[in-house]
């Protein structure tokens, strides 16, 4: 197994690298929009299924509380609350469970967060396209071919992989580099 293991890291950090190497431009730009929001009292909404909804209490948490001193808490939070998705999707469609939030929660000054590994996760493509009808600022993290969440999204991130796992590992950096260059977008020293 022990050669196994080295193979998944080595693809793990190849498609890493290769893919930063070409979204780098992309990110900035996402993350001085996400910083624009932030000055200007936005918050940021997180959602997605699964693993996914994983990564989003992971971006949530590190945005309200950062692990580095000099790094400010910034108003972000998840639209995973297990009652509400599970009372909405028994009651109605679970097709809504995010967009039913982002009609509540959501205005033209906030930005959005959808994360689909296959980019077909209906709920997160409905609250979307409900967050880009507002105005907020949409951003998804999404993997293989984009699916139609890449399609809705303002800044879409679509890492080149039929690899749950691997798509996920790199959604994670991904999440990492959004947070910690917002804060440097926000004009906070680059300590990372």
């Amino acid at each position: 197994m022990t050669s196994a293991i080295l193979r998944k890291a080595r693809e793990s950090a190849a498609l890493v690298t290769s893919y930063f190497e070409t979204c780098a431009p992309d990110l900035d730009r996402a993350t001085r929009a996400l910083a624009g929001r932030f000055e200007r009292g936005g918050r940021l909404f997180v959602m997605g299924n699964g693993g996914s909804a994983c990564d989003a209490l992971h971006v949530a948490v590190e945005f309200q509380h950062p692990i580095i001193e000099k790094r400010r808490a910034l108003p972000a939070t998840t639209l995973a609350d297990l009652a509400l998705i599970t009372a909405v999707g028994n009651d109605g469609d679970f097709a809504q469970v995010f967009a039913t939030q982002v009609d509540l929660f959501v205005h033209e000054h906030d930005a959005v967060l959808g994360i689909s590994t296959s980019g077909t996760a209906a709920n997160v493509i409905r609250a979307m396209r409900r967050a880009r009808e507002i105005g907020a600022c949409t951003i998804g993290f999404t993997g293989r071919d984009g699916g139609p969440l890449a399609d809705v999204c303002e800044h879409a991130f679509v890492v080149p992989s039929w690899s749950i796992h691997r798509i996920q590992e790199a959604h994670t950096v991904l999440l990492h580099l959004l947070w910690d260059h917002v804060h440097v977008a926000l004009g906070e020293p680059d300590v990372l």
